[in-house]
């Protein structure tokens, strides 16, 4: 049983087809289990809102997601949004093109224009999606993060081609240093998993068998 690990996970429900019933259980067991928060897509984060606002369960949306291809401006008005909705947890995907291309100045002022669009009121975590990436941009873009004033940095959407590594988290964590957050994020599905992230430096999970992992049927 790692109940006592609930609290460093992100109960995650990202898919396209997910009904309104699906976005209730995944609050009612965040709730039950107290999980770090719900990470649903922006339309569902008033109805998380509803059933969470008096707990301590936050509720996370993602921004610019799964691609990071939209502009600052959009994922400034995303975050806004989102914030309005009841969203106190915001993970925005990076312009991955932009850093593959160098035009750093661009990624970190995406980045920032989250950043400013939730200051004071929402966390802030950085999906650099590390298996795009090489090792020199994967220190980058965690660089950039911390420049631009986020909170965490994450390692993937779940939607791309490859999820966490345990030698990503370890390179991210030695980027940002100890104060910074550090999340995993892409197929991590066993009490196992997890254990071998936190060990790496991740201080937060995202997982969509949250409920499995911590009552030990996973």
């Amino acid at each position: 049983m790692l109940l006592e690990k609930a609290n460093m996970i992100d109960h995650t429900l990202l898919k396209a087809d997910a009904t309104k019933d699906d976005i209730v259980r995944l609050a009612e067991e965040a709730k039950k289990y107290g999980f770090a928060s719900v990470c649903v897509n922006p339309v569902w984060v008033k109805t998380a809102y509803e059933i969470l606002k008096d707990t301590d369960v936050k509720v996370c949306t993602v921004i610019g997601f799964p691609l990071g291809a939209t502009t600052p401006e959009v994922k400034a008005f995303e975050t806004t949004n989102a914030i309005q909705n009841g969203a106190e947890e915001v993970d925005m995907v990076i312009n991955i093109g932009a850093l593959k291309s160098r035009d750093l100045e661009l990624v970190e002022n995406d980045i920032r224009a989250v950043v400013e669009a939730a200051k004071g009121k929402a966390l802030v975590k950085v999906i650099i999606e590390a298996c795009l990436l090489t090792e020199e941009e994967k220190v980058l873009a965690c660089q950039l993060a911390v420049k631009a004033g986020a909170d965490f940095v994450k390692t993937s959407t779940g939607f791309s081609t490859g999820g966490a590594t345990v030698e990503d988290v370890a390179l991210m964590r030695k980027t940002v240093g100890p104060d910074f957050g550090v999340k995993a994020s892409g197929g991590i599905r066993t009490a196992e998993d997890l254990l071998a992230m936190e060990k790496a430096g991740a201080n937060r999970i995202g997982a969509s068998a949250g409920v499995k992992i911590v009552t030990g049927q996973a």
